[in-house]
């Protein structure tokens, strides 16, 4: 897998909004989250997320398989919230995860690596002068925003061969290959990364 797959090319709206207004968005989502207090909030911002999918021509699987991965982490975040806090905490907190993840994977799908990778060079080119290497700092940050979408791709494929196999909901049969093809995907990508001398 390439370092650009998750990226889905097009020409709409959401696609020419430039890199770097992408990731001052998405970190203002990530404050505003922080911040509301009313149950529904968040729900409204989640709206928005949700409705910038079909503006970038994204399929509505692209949802799905993002948060596929996360439901079992969902189920039990959302029942603790629910016997400590109660359906309002819950509802908070869910959401507001899964708005992030959302948020994340649009930002992921309409941005190509490497518009990616100039705007936060162009950023951290001022932390230099304070032993910040800009180059690698940034190709990790944007490697980091892609890992959501990598892993949910990952686990989409072993599902698919999970019941294709007939081993029904089976934790082992999945986590396993999961766990598996994650570690061979980050070598690959390892070895890519010295191959291009990102280790000198």
């Amino acid at each position: 897998m390439s370092l650009s797959a998750t990226y889905v090319p097009g020409a709409t709206a959401i696609h020419r909004v430039p890199a770097g207004f992408k990731l001052v968005l998405l970190a203002a989502l990530g404050v505003a989250l922080a911040f509301l207090n009313q149950w529904w909030e968040p729900l409204a911002l989640l709206g928005a997320v949700l409705a910038c999918y079909p503006l970038a021509r994204i399929p509505v699987g692209s949802v799905t398989t993002q948060l596929r991965p996360l439901i079992w982490v969902l189920l039990a975040v959302g029942a603790f919230q629910l016997i400590v806090s109660g359906w309002q905490s819950t509802v908070d907190v869910v959401v507001t995860v899964v708005a992030l993840v959302l948020a994340a994977g649009l930002v992921s799908l309409t941005t190509s690596m490497e518009a990616l990778t100039d705007v936060l060079l162009r950023m951290l080119r001022p932390l230099r002068r304070f032993g910040v290497a800009p180059e690698r700092t940034a190709l990790l940050i944007s490697l980091s925003v892609r890992s959501v979408s990598v892993v949910a791709a990952l686990a989409r494929e072993v599902r698919d061969a999970q019941l294709a196999r007939g081993l029904g909901r089976s934790p082992r049969a999945f986590a396993v290959p999961l766990l598996v093809r994650s570690l061979r995907h980050a070598q690959a990508l390892g070895e890519a990364l010295v191959a291009r001398g990102v280790d000198d």
